[in-house]
């Protein structure tokens, strides 16, 4: 996925005010701001249809952990 110009493309796409025309040119200033920028951003993918990849699955059971804490612990 190339995002280098997703600014430039995304002022293409879409009609932008004043203030989101502003955050595209000169970035963000603020907590707020980079959400708002983070918002355009995640529309500018919707409209590529790019996907973020699934996060992998990190669950395990309390009897997983008690079992290898006390492996552990016996070392």
């Amino acid at each position: 996925m190339d995002d280098s110009n997703w600014r430039e493309e995304y002022l293409g796409y879409k009609h932008v005010n004043k203030k989101q025309r502003e955050l595209l040119e000169n970035g963000a200033k603020s907590l707020s701001q980079s959400w708002l920028l983070g918002a355009m951003y995640n529309e500018w993918k919707t409209m590529k249809g790019y996907k973020d990849p699934e996060p992998p699955d990190v669950s395990s059971s309390m009897s997983e952990y008690f079992k290898k804490e006390k492996e552990f612990l016996n070392d």
